[in-house]
């Protein structure tokens, strides 16, 4: 008698099955990525015509010439003092905000107790809704009449470096731009870098505090690694409103055509204070000049984000 062992049926395959809603679903969420790329395409197509006009009548270098003259004729315009305060008062904003904002997302997360974080963290995300023009008026009503005492310190102990020198005047210079910026966005860096924070594994910092571990050294091995890429993005979106920040700017700075060899000199521009303060008075070449420097603005934000993702991709840990 010949005895043979049947194999046990497996589960069924898997059907085939498509719904209505998760066809529709796939086609709105393909169709958004497709109409963003669409706009953003179309935002660069119009930037780039609308500033070709200009760029071709324009009599100085677009890149290197001191001086915005471009409702003159012939028209000369350039944006070396607009890229050098755009990039110079965002750096000290970013250089201001983030180890701050680092600080306090930590301490709502891991330090503070439940009753303090909640209205603590409730402070925060309301600053983030404050309109830039508040921000504005605040720097110049309050801000800039009690820098002095700093930029007077900072002239007494580091004047011989000649970046923070002081020759006395109005504080509305780019480092009072820079630590205005610092204040806007230190509101999103926080609030991104909380939630980063507060996703990291109980697990390992359980498994961390069993070892005996202190709470910074739980912080230091368990929770910073797992939100690096968080902070990074938190910190890219804080640089994209500071990069394009135009109100608050406008009101507290004091534009002129000079790069001071300090950064406490009176002067300086960016891209959008000098678009929001030019345009209204602006001739038909005028304004396709002001274009042309907002879509050096554009790229600029583009390769900032481009960045960003270059950093983040690097590291298979945060891809994961």
């Amino acid at each position: 008698m010949e005895i043979t062992s049947a194999t046990p049926p497996g589960p069924p395959p898997p059907r085939k099955t498509s719904r209505a809603g998760d066809r529709i679903f796939l086609g709105l969420s393909r169709g958004s990525g497709i109409l963003l790329l669409v706009i953003m395409a179309a935002i660069a197509v119009f930037l780039t015509v609308r500033a070709a006009g200009a760029l071709s009548k324009n009599e100085g270098d677009f890149f290197t010439t001191f001086e915005w003259a471009a409702n003159s004729t012939p028209p000369k315009f350039g944006i070396a003092v607009l890229a050098f305060g755009t990039v110079v008062s965002s750096l000290i904003a970013m250089l201001i905000a983030v180890p701050v904002a680092i600080g306090i997302a930590l301490f709502i997360s891991h330090y503070a107790p439940r009753r303090l974080a909640a209205p603590l963290s409730y402070v925060i995300d309301l600053l983030a809704a404050v309109p830039s023009i508040v921000y504005g008026l605040w720097g110049a009503l309050f801000l800039v009449p009690h820098l002095g005492g700093l930029y007077t310190w900072l002239n007494d102990y580091f004047g011989w470096t000649g970046i923070f020198a002081y020759q006395g005047g109005a504080a509305r210079s780019l480092f009072t731009i820079g630590i205005l910026l610092a204040i806007m966005i230190l509101p999103i860096v926080t609030s991104v870098s909380r939630e980063v924070f507060l996703q990291a594994p109980k697990m390992h910092e359980e498994a961390a505090l069993a070892l005996g571990a202190t709470r910074w050294e739980v912080i230091r091995m368990s929770v910073l690694p797992f939100g690096r890429s968080g902070v990074i993005s938190a910190s890219m979106l804080g640089l994209g409103r500071a990069l394009g920040e135009t109100m608050a700017v406008a009101t507290v700075l004091s534009p002129s055509f000079t790069i001071g060899k300090s950064l406490l000199d009176p002067g300086g521009g960016t891209f959008a204070q000098n678009i929001a303060s030019s345009f209204k008075e602006s001739g038909e070449i005028g304004k396709d000049a002001l274009i042309a420097s907002g879509l050096v603005l554009f790229v600029l934000t583009l390769l900032v984000n481009g960045a960003a993702r270059l950093i983040i991709a690097r590291r298979k840990e945060y891809t994961a």
